[in-house]
């Protein structure tokens, strides 16, 4: 079957797992209004987070990703999306898939979130520039993560019954 694009093997990354703490960060947080700067912690203050970390807005895994996690049970979780489009190209995706003020999604650019995380990768024949990895943690109250799961190719998606069992199970 001719996909359209090729399914590549993402190299083995050394990324936060089940059990570690999230690392702490701030960024632009976008909403359908406004946005503003945001530390992870923050949100935490509001209950757990599942974090999901997606390509550029605007392409096909982070539309993908954005029409599976709506409509699901999340419990008392809140869905944050991230990735390195600028909170404008967010604001856009929000708009575009009707997320409402239901999701949030943090920009960053540079990709550090990403890094510290530990699922950084660069884009095939694109020197210096970087994306996240798809990916998915589920974050208690306290920074502890109670679910990691990491693409190992890319496109490739979470099980997303999985992970919303994990969300309703925080």
């Amino acid at each position: 079957m001719d996909l359209g694009f090729d399914v590549v093997d993402l190299e083995p990354a050394e990324h936060v797992e089940e059990g570690d703490t999230a690392p702490e960060f701030t960024r632009p947080l976008v909403t359908d209004e406004y946005w503003e700067d945001v530390a992870l912690s923050e949100l935490l203050d509001d209950g757990p987070v599942v974090l999901v970390f997606h390509p550029m807005a605007g392409s096909f895994p982070a539309t993908y990703v954005w029409k599976e996690l709506p409509g699901r049970e999340w419990g008392d979780c809140q869905v944050v999306g991230c990735s390195i489009a600028t909170p404008y190209a967010h604001k856009r995706l929000i708009d575009e898939h009707d997320l409402g003020d239901e999701y949030r999604l943090y920009s960053d650019p540079g990709n550090g979130v990403a890094e510290q995380f530990g699922i950084a990768h660069e884009l095939d024949g694109m020197a210096g520039i970087a994306e996240p990895r798809p990916a998915a943690f589920v974050i208690d109250a306290d920074r502890a993560v109670e679910y990691a799961w990491v693409a190992e190719e890319w496109p490739d998606f979470p099980d997303y019954d999985e992970l919303e069992a994990a969300a309703q199970s925080v």
